[in-house]
């Protein structure tokens, strides 16, 4: 059975784009257990909390219960659940699962495949990693599920697969005049850019193009806030900030919450913005909470 095949292929919701990352994001969590205790399992009640900051931090905005995934990931071939009363899933409802002491873990088959080839692990996670999720997202989630230690693997795409455009981060990088579309940052060491990044708009796990107008030029601090949903780009290309971004310190303020409703900065005359189509599904799918307004207003 082919395991890094079977988490590719988790049943979920992804009609027009929608995210779903809910199952990932369990599966993920479960592997990151199974390292530290691999007969262990996971109590619904003691996890929930920690499931519960996942989805918030990592979903999308419209979150759902992790009781959800809790629940359907047995479809899937890749988890298990018993309750007080013996095996099998009482149900997606959360007190159904609190009630009866639900447990879960990683399917049998699946653990001792894990145990034949620890290697496998790493292939599954970077599977899940690469399908639901940004590169600028995977170091923090790998370390937040408890994966940090662990050689994360991309598979090999298959046939057909469609490939990453190398060439996207140069042609984007020189639409924006090499500079920050959000801060204007321009830093180089000689004349290499430094901390500089082609940021998808749309993600390319969720059929972003690698096109100069699904593209921002973004420094590191505002690419990994733009793909967490604490920035955004909205009407008439003007910078979101969201309410649920916190920052006291006068350097936050400066470099996040006064950005809020200035127009970007960029591309240069004659190329292509952002379309309306990209900017819109990173509104819905990933941008977090009600905008702030316009800083001074």
């Amino acid at each position: 059975m082919d395991w890094v095949e079977r988490a590719a292929k988790l049943r979920q919701w992804t009609g027009n784009g929608i995210r779903a990352p809910h199952k990932p994001l369990l599966l993920l969590y479960a592997l990151g257990r199974f390292q530290e205790d691999a007969d262990g399992e996971l109590r619904y009640s003691a996890v929930e909390e920690d499931l519960k900051r996942l989805l918030t931090e990592y979903g999308p905005a419209n979150r759902t219960t992790p009781a959800y995934p809790f629940h359907h990931l047995v479809s899937d071939g890749v988890w298990e659940v018993r309750t007080d009363r013996g095996p099998g899933s009482p149900g997606s409802g959360v007190l159904e699962l609190r009630a009866t002491g639900a447990t879960g873990r990683l399917a049998p088959e699946l653990r001792a495949a894990l145990r034949r080839e620890p290697s496998l692990l790493g292939r599954i996670a970077g599977v899940l990693l690469d399908q639901h999720f940004p590169p600028s997202l995977h170091g923090e989630l790998r370390e937040a599920v408890g994966l940090e230690q662990v050689p994360v693997e991309s598979e090999p795409l298959p046939a057909g697969r469609r490939q990453r455009d190398r060439r996207m981060r140069e042609m984007v990088l020189t639409a924006y005049e090499y500079q920050c579309a959000f801060c204007g940052y321009d830093g180089r060491i000689g004349a290499v850019p430094v901390g500089l990044e082609a940021a998808h708009v749309r993600w390319w796990a969720f059929d972003g193009p690698d096109d100069i107008d699904n593209g921002l030029c973004l420094c590191a601090l505002h690419h990994k806030l733009f793909d967490k949903g604490a920035l955004g780009v909205g009407e008439g290309h003007r910078i979101l900030v969201s309410q649920r971004f916190v920052g006291r310190s006068p350097a936050a303020r400066e470099h996040v919450t006064a950005l809020a409703g200035r127009p970007l900065i960029g591309p240069q005359p004659g190329t292509n913005p952002v379309a309306e189509r990209h900017r819109s599904w990173h509104t819905e799918q990933v941008f977090h909470g009600t905008p702030r307004p316009a800083s001074g207003t």
